[in-house]
């Protein structure tokens, strides 16, 4: 009986959690997966239309040129983060002044919710009331059409997604240069090395798990940013600000095509899935960062 008790215990323990997040993440996974095969309104019952939906999908022009500004957008916002985040942390983990508080200042974006730091981004960007434009008119300047404009709205909408997570991914740095033993730099200065030459054999290589674990982060939350877009820019002008995951709200909530907006959702899970794979395989390529 003790043994019995002893073997069970453990899954009582994790058993609110695992209802939990079976309520709210896995019946909504599956339900949407078989949502994703229905042609569905939510007002009437789903009518199963097998492959209908994907069909639709990828005959379609406009979900290809949603994907195309979606890949653009990624592509540009995770390099950039990845980066910065390296560059910052690499600074501000040397022996500095005030680092404590420019540490606080870089990481304090990353405590706001993306609502609050799309209405913030709105206001100082604003054609009208925007204060940047405000200041460049006290300056004898041109105002600039920071949200109005396709190019430069897409370029702001990078820059605030950069800098609301930036200072997040930065910690996570920090983390694993404080984890790199202080005698390899030690010996790479004995030896005469140059500071590029100990980042480049030392510290990048041994920051290859955190490096992993930022990509797959800031990749997954790329593509799932929705909340700072929708209110910083609607998703336009037009569409050019419309990306994957604003697509599948519209189709959804406003069109009211649940089965379409659900194909949709099935192929971001896939595409993420593969992204992760593919950054897996990548980073085991390079063999063991201690070797």
């Amino acid at each position: 009986m003790y043994r019995w008790k002893k073997k069970i215990a453990p899954y009582l323990f994790v058993l609110p959690n695992l209802i939990i997040f079976s309520i709210f993440i896995v019946f909504p996974a599956l339900f949407g997966f078989y949502v994703s095969f229905t042609e569905w309104d939510v007002l009437t019952s789903p009518e199963f239309i097998g492959l209908g939906n994907f069909i639709k999908l990828f005959q379609s022009a406009d979900f290809w040129a949603i994907l195309s500004r979606t890949l653009i957008y990624v592509f540009s916002v995770v390099p950039i983060t990845f980066g910065l985040s390296m560059v910052l942390a690499i600074i501000l983990d040397r022996n500095i002044k005030a680092k404590g508080f420019f540490r606080a200042i870089f990481y304090l974006p990353t405590m706001l919710s993306f609502i609050v730091i799309g209405v913030s981004w709105r206001w100082i960007l604003g054609n009208n009331f925007g204060i940047l434009n405000y200041l460049l008119d006290l300056a004898g300047m041109a105002p600039v059409n920071w949200l109005t404009n396709s190019t430069t709205a897409t370029i702001m909408v990078i820059f605030a997604s950069v800098w609301a997570r930036v200072g997040y991914f930065m910690v996570m740095f920090i983390a694993g240069l404080q984890g790199i033993p202080g005698v390899y730099y030690e010996a790479a200065e004995i030896d005469g090395a140059s500071k590029w030459q100990q980042f480049r054999h030392i510290t990048f290589p041994l920051l290859k798990p955190t490096s992993l674990v930022v990509v797959v982060l800031s990749t997954i939350q790329a593509f799932k940013m929705f909340g700072l877009i929708k209110v910083m820019t609607t998703g336009g002008p037009g569409d050019s600000t419309t990306y994957l995951v604003q697509e599948i709200y519209q189709q959804a909530f406003q069109v009211g095509d649940m089965g379409y907006a659900s194909a949709m959702s099935v192929m971001l899970f896939l595409i993420l899935g593969l992204l992760t794979i593919v950054q897996f395989k990548v980073s085991n390529r390079g063999g063991n960062a201690y070797e």
